[in-house]
């Protein structure tokens, strides 16, 4: 396992992690499976009585896209994601924005504004140009950006 990456983003899922990076390796075509961990199959090995029903069940998968690590833990519905983090993807081009877009707001993803959305999974993904320090510095950029969902670069 590459130890280069020294914060690897913990994304908390409600028992369907597995299904989360799967189809985030389908949108991300570099990306793979790097490691799954599994509930312990008994109370002997460290299992609660209240998690008997995940005995056996995947724990955590951990899986890679765009060179960057995640992992994703299986820990039930006490939390759920916010758009107080969400994961930037810069574009070199619209066909990428498109592609992206797309993508992460198919089967049950939300547009939202400004380039952001939300997947199916709930969480939040900005996807915006490459340069995008430069696009806003156009005249009236940031009022044009303000009034777009997916961002469109020739209208800046």
């Amino acid at each position: 396992m590459d130890k280069s990456q020294k914060i690897i983003p913990n994304l908390w899922f409600d028992g369907n992690a597995k299904e989360a990076a799967d189809y985030y390796l389908s949108i991300f075509k570099d990306g793979k499976i790097l490691q799954t961990t599994y509930y312990p199959n008994s109370e002997a090995e460290g299992l609660a009585d209240f998690q008997k029903d995940l005995a056996g069940k995947v724990l955590t998968v951990e899986f890679e896209i765009l060179g960057m690590r995640f992992i994703g833990i299986n820990a039930g519905p006490e939390f759920k994601f916010t758009e107080a983090i969400s994961m930037m993807i810069p574009c070199k081009n619209q066909e990428e924005i498109d592609f992206y877009w797309d993508a992460l707001t198919a089967n049950g993803g939300e547009e939202s504004v400004c380039g952001w959305l939300k997947d199916k999974f709930g969480l939040s993904w900005q996807i915006c140009p490459e340069n995008w320090d430069d696009t806003l510095k156009k005249p009236g950029a940031f009022k044009k950006m303000m009034g777009m969902k997916k961002l469109i670069i020739a209208d800046f």
